[in-house]
């Protein structure tokens, strides 16, 4: 079943008119619909179109968090094969917000990275809702070295409110752990490649979004801290969060002007929840251009350019 956001109402209500035409066809063979239906469909396209032309910051953010929006395991299924998940951070244990492993990607090696949030109340249970823990980021970090060691490039895919604040997080070391994974993304000499496909909260994202080449979905955020958590330190006031998310730059759009970001992938009408498949096919050509770059680097080459990106962020605006 369809989940509708709150400003999708008219497209709610059309739908949902289309549906009970179709139903009615069906349990009454002699009621055509067709011609309303074809109607009302194109109804619903140019009312999507209209409402997703003038999406603000708020509605980014509601559409990056779209419970149907594809996560890290439907892009690691449909754009990677051999995909083999390794688990623990050898030092006290397993995280499944991070999902991070080796794989193929159009038939070359690859390590791969990524945050998974999960799609239903058990599986974002067992995902943390895609809240990393210390152990999370420590087991990118071996990966990171695995990678580096045996000249594999990374892909990294950033779906995350933030890494977890939970107590015992902090007292094994999180901010420690999201610290250690930045400066190993920047060390490593093969090419990092980050695409931000959902909400990009804080460290907890840019532990493995310090790549080569940064990317975001249209319809994805990138932000220092929630738009909720801004209006909650600023106003002192959750329900502020609208003018908080568009005051603070946080969409596709704001990021690329900024110079943050190198690209913005585009998304199906209505968002990437819409189409998964398209959005996904697109992502990997995406990804597929920027290796085919950067495999024409040398190892010193690739990494001086990745520290050099991140330093020249902020100088030329």
């Amino acid at each position: 079943m369809q989940t509708y956001l709150d400003f999708e109402k008219p497209i709610s209500d059309l739908e949902g008119k289309i549906h009970e035409l179709k139903k009615l066809a069906t349990e009454n063979e002699s009621i055509d619909t067709s011609d309303e239906v074809s109607r009302l469909e194109a109804r619903v396209k140019e009312a999507t179109r209209e409402i997703y032309a003038k999406l603000g910051a708020w509605e980014k953010t509601q559409v990056a968090r779209h419970p149907q929006r594809p996560h890290f395991l439907d892009y690691a299924a449909k754009l990677f094969t051999d995909f083999t998940p390794l688990a623990g951070d050898r030092s006290f244990g397993e995280d499944a917000a991070i999902q991070a492993g080796l794989a193929r990607f159009q038939g070359a090696p690859i390590a791969l990275i990524g945050q998974e949030k999960g799609h239903d109340t058990k599986s974002r249970l067992k995902h943390n809702f895609g809240s990393p823990r210390p152990e999370g980021y420590r087991k990118a970090i071996r990966i990171l070295e695995m990678a580096d060691r045996f000249n594999l490039p990374v892909v990294t895919l950033i779906d995350t409110a933030g890494a977890y604040p939970g107590v015992g997080a902090e007292e094994r070391g999180q901010a420690e752990a999201i610290a250690r994974s930045t400066e190993m993304c920047l060390g490593i000499k093969v090419p990092l490649v980050s695409v931000i496909i959902g909400e990009g909260g804080s460290g907890g994202a840019i532990a493995i979004a310090t790549g080569n080449r940064v990317y975001m979905l249209e319809h994805a955020i990138y932000s220092v801290i929630s738009p909720e958590g801004a209006a909650s330190i600023l106003w002192r006031d959750s329900t502020r969060a609208r003018e908080a998310a568009t005051n603070m730059k946080i969409t596709a759009e704001d990021l690329k002007g900024l110079g943050i970001i190198d690209d913005i992938i585009p998304e199906p009408l209505g968002g990437a929840h819409r189409e998964p498949d398209a959005v996904i096919e697109a992502t990997g050509k995406i990804i597929a251009s920027a290796l085919a770059d950067l495999g024409k680097l040398s190892g010193d080459e690739v990494r001086a350019a990745r520290r050099q990106k991140f330093l020249d962020i902020g100088r030329n605006l």
